[in-house]
């Protein structure tokens, strides 16, 4: 699946985007002057509470979050 699949996907389970999730990890204190503050199983833990997301998923959000990847990312 491409990154791009993956973020269509979180989109249409969560009605979120990815700056949604990047203003509500800045909300939880994950991201702090727009850095990555936490370790990934923290995130995915918080991605499948909240949202019911799987570790692929949010793996994706983590790695936006984090900047490996970006909103146009293949």
């Amino acid at each position: 699946m491409s990154f791009q699949a993956y973020l269509k996907t979180i989109k249409e389970k969560t009605g979120k985007g990815p700056a949604d999730f990047k203003a509500l990890a800045t909300e939880k204190k994950f991201l702090q002057d727009g850095q990555l503050t936490v370790k990934a199983g923290e995130i995915t833990a918080w991605l499948k509470n909240d949202f019911d997301l799987g570790a692929g998923h949010s793996m994706a959000i983590y790695a936006l979050l984090k900047g490996i990847k970006n909103e146009n990312s293949q």
